[in-house]
């Protein structure tokens, strides 16, 4: 059987062409394959392909692990109760001023560790109770609390002239302080006592023994 010349170029084409494919893919078949891990947000996919890719949103790049959640410190309630005792300076003023310039004591009871006592006070007395005005810190064990009187506040005088008891009554606020009771607030109720012996003459001063009682709840940031 006789081909002719164009049939026959024709037919070493295909064959041609058919040897070119089945060489391709017998090569793609001996090649190796690779696995890809892709990562988008925690989601995970893993690639197997000669030459792998990730989809579109995919990368290569995992995700750099968030830290823990750390737990701040949660606020609380100290239960708070105690005598403090000690000794406080005053100083007569014109006018009825009363100033008391020093306070130093010393607590027991529930009090947390705060054992020492220090303040201020005035007051100008037109009655036998009266208004003050007072802040005191309480300290102790690298911790301190800081008070101050509410307007409320009052001392009250069994005479009016000496020797007289001065009887003090109301509730200190709570100002914040150091240390554990940073940022601290709440308010104790105050109860306490002093006398006062000398005449009160102008400019005079008068050192005598205290004792306060405080109590309540201590809010911890």
């Amino acid at each position: 059987m006789k081909l002719n010349t164009r049939k026959f170029i024709q037919i070493l084409v295909a064959l041609a062409a058919i040897s070119l494919v089945l060489g391709n893919a017998s090569s793609a078949n001996a090649a190796v394959k690779k696995t890809i891990t892709c990562y988008k947000g925690t989601v995970e996919k893993k690639v197997t392909a000669v030459a792998p890719k990730c989809p579109t949103g995919y990368t290569t790049t995992k995700p750099a692990a968030k830290p823990a959640a750390t737990t701040g410190t949660k606020a609380g309630s100290v239960a708070f109760q105690g005598t403090y005792k000690g000794k406080i300076s005053i100083l007569f003023g014109d006018g009825n001023l009363i100033q008391v310039t020093k306070v130093d004591g010393t607590g027991t009871g529930n009090v947390s560790g705060l054992t020492g006592m220090s303040g201020s006070a005035s007051a100008v007395p037109a009655n036998l109770c009266d208004n003050f005005d007072g802040k005191g810190v309480i300290t102790g064990g690298g911790n301190s609390l800081n008070l101050t009187f509410d307007s409320s506040s009052q001392g009250c005088a069994d005479s009016d002239s000496a020797p007289a008891t001065i009887t003090i009554k109301g509730s200190a606020k709570i100002t914040g302080g150091t240390g554990k009771y940073a940022g601290a607030s709440g308010t104790l109720t105050v109860k306490g006592t002093f006398d006062i012996n000398s005449k009160g003459i102008v400019n005079s001063s008068e050192s005598t023994s205290f004792t306060l009682d405080l109590a309540g709840n201590i809010i911890t940031k």
